[in-house]
């Protein structure tokens, strides 16, 4: 049955018999049942909303996680018995995480020009044409393409580009104590450097590294 209109009000049968109301007592209810209404479908739109923003915020937190800065107490070192020494000037990208390998990768350089082997002249020789020809050739860099685990560590397996040659490499390395810490082999030979005397000093050098890294 409808609501019947009586003067100022309507008379509606309710639950328990009719009911009469007042026409502000009918437009009250209305309302409330618009506003209502328009709550929980907005309660519906916010919803999906709110879990996008979680899901989201979520994933650049976990992104943000893998980046390291490098310290300042890094070491970049090279043993050949003759020549030795170290490079500073270390710069770059490094985004690691034991539990997520596959996001993790290096992408790091040094400056050629820094090369200290405790000795004055050594190091103008070493930046000459001659030899790592730091005017030509001022960085040397290297670019991972795949990091994985191993019994000892991680290796890092990428590019190293010395001397204006890339020649891939295998990079092993721990981390511990939010420390990177790595040693490879470099033949200087098989990047051109100073091929025209092969016996001049060491043609293999050993590559330390020590790379505190901070958040």
């Amino acid at each position: 049955m409808n609501d019947i209109k009586i003067g100022h009000g309507f008379l509606n049968k309710g639950v328990f018999g009719f009911v009469y109301e007042t026409t502000n007592q009918r437009r009250n209810l209305d309302r409330n049942l618009l506003l209502n209404f328009n709550l929980i479908e907005m309660k519906k739109s916010i919803f999906p909303v709110f879990v996008l923003i979680i899901i989201f915020g979520s994933a650049f937190t976990f992104f943000k996680s893998l980046e390291w800065k490098i310290g300042d107490n890094y070491s970049v070192k090279f043993d050949g018995g003759d020549p030795a020494g170290e490079f500073s000037g270390l710069k770059g990208t490094i985004n690691f995480d034991p539990e997520n390998l596959v996001a993790s990768n290096f992408d790091c350089t040094v400056d050629v020009a820094t090369i200290n082997t405790g000795n004055g002249m050594k190091n103008t020789h070493a930046k000459s044409d001659q030899w790592l020809d730091a005017a030509k050739y001022p960085v040397i860099r290297f670019t991972s393409k795949s990091i994985s685990k191993t019994p000892a560590g991680f290796e890092a397996v990428g590019t190293l580009d010395f001397h204006g040659v890339q020649k891939e490499i295998t990079v092993p390395f721990t981390f511990v104590n939010n420390v990177l810490a790595g040693q490879f082999e470099v033949n200087r030979l098989d990047y051109d450097v100073n091929k025209a005397e092969p016996e001049h000093g060491a043609a293999v050098l050993k590559v330390s590294l020590n790379v505190p890294v901070t958040k």
